[in-house]
């Protein structure tokens, strides 16, 4: 009565195989995210980001200035983007993100480096991430020894090796101490939403339709933005009490600075949670049970953390990896949250991020309309 039978062994190891090919939404799973962090992990992950965006203000155009130019560009770290003449331009492209340095050649340069005098050239990074810019910086640190050894012939030649002919003075902009706290705590603000907001929200038609309350929904008079609006609304208050605990948090134990507006924050705070919402309504359209809801849900997470700039620098991902990054609402909020945070930026600032969040929630939200099912069939 109590031995072990291989029949029956085998009778319970083919029903689960039914199951399991029955199930196709699982074994997608199953197989689909060790593909996906494979090639994640091994195609679009890197903490060595090269050609970063750089704007150049040149205000002594020289030979020294344009070998200066080309010493930094074949450097591999630095990509000239934008030719600016005033600190204005450069604030401006630093706070919004758009560059990652802004190298300054002094005025009178070419003649106080033939003068030997050690004249000095700035370079301002953002320093908000500080691992996206500090092999960049380290690399600068070698070019005053040799990037002007060519042009020093003849009379010059002297100026040639120690002390180096010139300095470079970095500014470490937003995060001058380098403070891994000051990148990392802003960003879980995304990446808790991200989670907890898809995954309660896919839950929610899911688990009316496993407890047999779905029918009482059925029968009321509802259209299905009715629906969609009545399960989101409550949930979009719950974010923004995570979001006091972590803002909370980050003042009062890491010293997170918050230079920028609590109001511009709580615009853009609406559309990120409305967008992560419908994400987990789509999704609870398509899922049979909480578990299946569940899986798609780290589905939808797993690249939003790997591809949005939270644990790895944006900018070292290859092209393809960040134009999916460019997608997904996480990678625009970082933005947003950082800038506002440790850059102080203003709503027309953050512009270039706000619309594609809520292009991303429209979208979204029209996809769950059109999936919703007004019967249980």
């Amino acid at each position: 009565m109590f031995g072990i039978s291989i029949a029956r062994i085998t009778a319970v190891f083919l029903k689960e195989l039914i199951q399991m090919r029955r199930d196709r939404l699982t074994f997608g799973m199953i197989i689909g995210i060790p593909v996906i962090q494979l090639v994640l992990f091994g195609f679009a992950i890197n903490s060595d980001p090269k050609h970063l965006p750089a704007a150049l203000n040149v205000q002594d155009p020289s030979v020294y200035s344009r070998t200066l130019v080309r010493a930094l560009e074949n450097s591999g770290y630095f990509r000239i983007d934008h030719i600016i003449s005033n600190e204005r331009e450069a604030e401006s492209l630093l706070a919004e993100g758009r560059v990652a340095f802004v190298v300054t050649v002094p005025p009178e340069f070419s003649r106080e480096l033939a003068r030997g005098d050690r004249p000095q050239i700035l370079i301002e990074a953002d320093a908000s991430d500080p691992s996206a810019a500090a092999n960049a910086i380290a690399a600068i640190s070698q070019l005053p020894a040799t990037v002007f050894n060519r042009d020093f012939t003849g009379a010059l030649a002297p100026l040639r090796g120690t002390p180096p002919p010139f300095e470079v003075v970095v500014h470490r902009r937003y995060n001058p101490e380098g403070v891994s706290a000051f990148n990392v705590v802003p960003g879980l603000i995304g990446v808790i939403l991200t989670m907890t907001m898809v995954l309660i929200t896919a839950l929610a038609v899911t688990r009316e339709v496993e407890r047999g309350t779905m029918e009482n929904l059925l029968a009321m008079p509802l259209q299905p933005f009715e629906v969609m609006a009545g399960k989101i609304l409550p949930y979009i208050f719950v974010g923004y009490i995570q979001v006091t605990v972590v803002i909370v948090a980050a003042l009062l134990l890491f010293g997170v600075p918050m230079l920028g507006s609590y109001f511009d924050l709580s615009v853009a705070l609406a559309a990120f949670i409305a967008a992560n919402l419908a994400v987990g309504f789509t999704i609870s359209t398509v899922a049979s049970n909480q578990l299946q809801a569940m899986q798609m849900t780290f589905f939808f997470f797993l690249p939003s953390i790997l591809l949005s700039g939270f644990m790895f620098p944006f900018r070292g991902m290859p092209d393809w990896a960040q134009w999916i990054g460019e997608v997904l609402p996480n990678t625009h909020f970082m933005r947003i949250v950082r800038g506002v945070m440790l850059k102080g930026n203003t709503l027309p600032q953050m512009f270039d991020d706000l619309w594609p969040l809520l292009a991303f929630m429209l979208a979204m939200m029209a996809i769950a309309l059109m999936r919703y099912r007004r019967t249980l069939d």
